[in-house]
């Protein structure tokens, strides 16, 4: 088996051994090269040609996120950014990098074992078969068309992982006030959630919150899944569709998990639902969109082309979930002429 060839990008001198040392003793991954800045960096990208990079967010002489503008258009590269709990992060994904993980606090061994054994192979393994500088379009405006009206029984469900933060900002920033309740699961770490969601507010007509248990489902709403060890399900009291977020194992890996919500969608909302499943690896989700499907829902699937990980998406497709698989771009119009007609 070949293995992944990694340049490591990192200021620190004992956390770029520490990385170097531990992520060579897997199997499926070499480091290649290490950099200290974006300028031995872009020096090592050209002798060594790395599959991945891993990428600290603060680095000296230039900033992570600057360098990843400077290099995407040239050196497509899958990077992995590694950055303290901050909202930079985002701008790091936005600019091109595929994952993140959330930089360790190395006195505490058991954050930094889960981080040197578990978190860091695994993204680099996802970024390694993710596809690069194919993804980013330009969104025509949405059509205009007559405003949905009210319906506090209508319910707009999505689940995505790698490459949904900004697949989902794709999709949400074109939903206007008329839009059905969305309730949203992304893989993402715990504190990180929150910041999304305040970032998603500030840049969409739609109010976005993370979840918590009770939070009405109400049209012009969207409510994110908290990162951690909560699941987020749809739920009904008296009569009106909230949200439940309770704390439970991983399922598919994941916790929040996507397939938890399509299901509880599934159940709780029937024919008055859609269910939408972004990029992503694995397929958590593919088993809940087709309990929905089952259910009476209307469901969409991202298409292949424009995946930056077709997996998810994939699954579901296969097993018969989706019901119209559409471009990125696309999955905000065809969301909206199914409603008008629900």
């Amino acid at each position: 088996m070949r293995q992944i060839r990694v340049l490591v990008v990192e200021d620190s001198l004992v956390f770029r051994e520490l990385l170097v040392r531990n992520l060579n003793k897997d199997p499926a991954i070499k480091v290649v090269a290490v950099a200290r800045d974006p300028f031995e960096a872009r020096d090592a990208i050209v002798e060594h040609r790395p599959d991945v990079m891993t990428l600290d967010v603060e680095l000296p002489r230039m900033s992570g996120i600057e360098f990843l503008r400077k290099l995407m258009p040239q050196y497509p590269l899958p990077v992995v950014v590694i950055s303290a709990k901050s909202d930079k992060v985002f701008d790091a994904l936005n600019a091109g990098a595929v994952e993140f993980v959330e930089k360790p606090v190395v006195t505490d061994r058991r954050q930094l074992e889960e981080f040197i054994k578990k978190e860091l192979p695994v993204k680099i393994k996802i970024a390694s078969i993710a596809r690069i500088g194919k993804i980013k379009q330009t969104a025509m405006p949405l059509a205009q068309s007559a405003p949905l009206r009210a319906n506090q029984e209508l319910v707009v469900a999505i689940g995505a992982s790698t490459g949904g933060t900004e697949a989902i900002a794709t999709v949400i920033k074109e939903f206007g006030t008329d839009i059905p309740g969305v309730v949203v699961v992304q893989h993402m770490p715990p504190g990180f959630t929150e910041m999304y969601a305040k970032r998603l507010n500030d840049e969409c007509r739609v109010l976005v919150k993370e979840a918590k248990t009770g939070d009405p489902v109400l049209p012009g709403q969207v409510l994110i899944a908290p990162g951690g060890d909560q699941h987020m399900e749809l739920v009904r009291v008296n009569g009106a569709l909230q949200v439940l977020c309770k704390h439970g194992p991983k399922v598919n890996g994941h916790c929040p998990s996507v397939d938890v919500l399509f299901r509880s969608v599934a159940g709780v909302a029937g024919d008055r639902a859609l269910g939408i499943i972004l990029t992503g690896m694995g397929g958590d989700g593919a088993k809940g969109l087709l309990a929905m499907r089952q259910a009476g829902a209307r469901t969409i699937g991202q298409d292949e082309s424009t995946c930056v990980v077709y997996g998810m998406p994939k699954v579901a497709f296969d097993m018969g979930a989706v019901e119209y698989q559409e471009k990125l771009d696309d999955i905000a119009k065809r969301t909206y002429m199914i409603l008008h007609r629900m």
